[in-house]
């Protein structure tokens, strides 16, 4: 059972539009506040898009989504969770990045993530562009590798860009793979869709193992049987859920810097993650929202409302490594 110091401010005492915005308006909790240690769940923003190759914006991610997210409430309305009153959880604040130098920034995330991991903390991020997963796993995954769990439009396995830079949100996982990170055969990458340069990242995921279920197979087949087959992939083992928010059709996700048409909708943008319930998850984050093309804010939101349900199926399964 929660502490009652780790509830969320109720709407019915403070308006949601008033105050300062913390994720899903959780305390937050400063690195030497003693009541750290008592964090289960810590949400974490990570304001920084170094890698993005094409449309920035992500760095702009965590602030909105957290303004977003005091329209989040206790109760998962479709599930009846609560996940605030199973597990302790706060806002943890942002990593600091350094916008200028991609080796140092990764550096600072890991540095952070070392933290929390040896305090037992489950991290929840909100990026940031994709490239911000490798320095997470670098620490979550320093002792063992990790399978995961990748919804995305891209693979993100590319070898390079522009003739060999290495550190892009177009390389994480296929650098994740290299530093034994992740181990391929638990890795399953669904929604993969759009054009394409040419065929080196399915290549390399062919070679090594991975699980593609590219958009066509997930219409074909479904979600119940897609998400039955992710999770026999991923087994009971320590496993990471990682979500682009392209993932989901620019009609419902216009504010992202490389959409591609064909996805899937809002609702079944939160019914994937719930059918993830009962695994390993050892951290989660939500990616690549980028405000500059999110006018409605409704991609936010929605980014918001998918971390929520991350958080209510993290909260009812303590991760073990």
């Amino acid at each position: 059972m929660s502490d009652s110091f780790f509830q969320p401010v109720s709407g019915m005492d403070l308006p949601r539009f008033a105050g300062v915005p913390s994720f899903m308006r959780l305390p937050v909790i400063t690195p030497g506040d003693p009541r750290r240690a008592e964090v289960d769940i810590g949400l974490v923003g990570v304001p920084w898009d170094s890698g993005t190759t094409n449309r920035p914006g992500p760095r702009h991610g965590p602030r909105q989504l957290r303004d977003a997210s005091t329209m989040i409430r206790a109760q998962n309305g479709a599930t009846g969770i609560r996940p605030f009153e199973h597990v302790n959880c706060a806002d943890l604040g942002d990593v600091g990045p350094n916008p200028a130098d991609i080796p140092d920034s990764m550096t600072r995330i890991t540095n952070f993530y070392n933290v929390l991991k040896s305090q037992n903390i489950t991290p929840l991020t909100a990026g940031g562009d994709h490239l911000t997963s490798l320095p997470i796993l670098r620490a979550l995954a320093a002792d063992t590798p990790l399978g995961m769990v990748h919804f995305d439009s891209h693979t993100d396995l590319y070898h390079s860009y522009f003739g060999g830079t290495m550190y892009t949100h177009g390389t994480p996982f296929r650098r994740a793979i290299e530093e034994g990170l992740l181990d391929p055969n638990r890795v399953v990458q669904i929604g993969i869709r759009g054009t394409t340069y040419d065929n080196e990242d399915t290549d390399f995921a062919r070679a090594v193992g991975v699980r593609i279920i590219r958009i066509e197979e997930f219409f074909t087949r479904g979600i119940p049987d897609v998400m039955a087959e992710a999770r026999s992939i991923v087994g009971t083992a320590p496993t990471y859920l990682s979500y682009d928010i392209d993932f989901v059709d620019p009609t419902f996700a216009p504010g992202t810097g490389t959409p591609e048409v064909g996805g899937p909708n809002a609702f079944q943008a939160l019914q994937v993650v719930r059918a993830l319930d009962g695994l390993n998850i050892v951290g989660a984050d939500l990616v690549e929202v980028s405000p500059p093309f999110d006018a409605s804010g409704a991609t936010a939101f929605l980014g918001v409302s998918i971390m929520f349900e991350m958080l209510c199926i993290m909260a009812q399964t303590q991760p073990t490594y």
